[in-house]
C-alpha cells in the first residue's frame, strides 16, 4: 500500500478511505498485502484529482465509481501490481 500511495503522491489513509467506501477493493497478497490494478490505481488518482479540487471523499467515490462502472468490465481485468513494486515493470 505504500508503494501504491507514494505514486499516486498520497497517503496510505486515503487509499483506505476510498477501499472503505468501495470504490476499490484491492485484491490480497499471501502474506495479507493489498495489491492494486493498473485500473484501480487510475480510479484511485482521478478520485485524488477530485478530493484535491475540494470534493468530499465520499462524493469522489461516487462520481468515480459511476464513470468506472460506465466503462465497462474489460478493463477492471487488468493485472494485478504490488504496492510494493514498481510501475514501470
Amino acid at each position: 500500500m505504500g508503494r501504491a500511495a507514494e505514486i499516486l503522491g498520497t497517503t496510505q489513509g486515503f487509499l483506505r478511505a476510498i477501499g472503505e467506501a468501495r470504490l476499490i477493493t484491492p485484491l490480497r497478497s499471501e502474506g495479507g498485502h493489498r495489491r492494486y490494478s493498473r485500473y484501480q490505481l487510475r480510479i484511485a488518482a482521478r478520485a485524488r484529482e477530485l478530493v484535491d479540487q475540494g470534493t468530499p471523499i465520499d462524493a469522489a467515490c461516487r462520481i468515480v465509481g459511476k464513470v468506472s462502472a460506465a466503462s465497462g468490465a474489460a478493463a477492471r481485468s487488468s493485472k494485478p501490481v504490488s504496492a510494493t513494486a514498481s510501475m514501470s515493470a
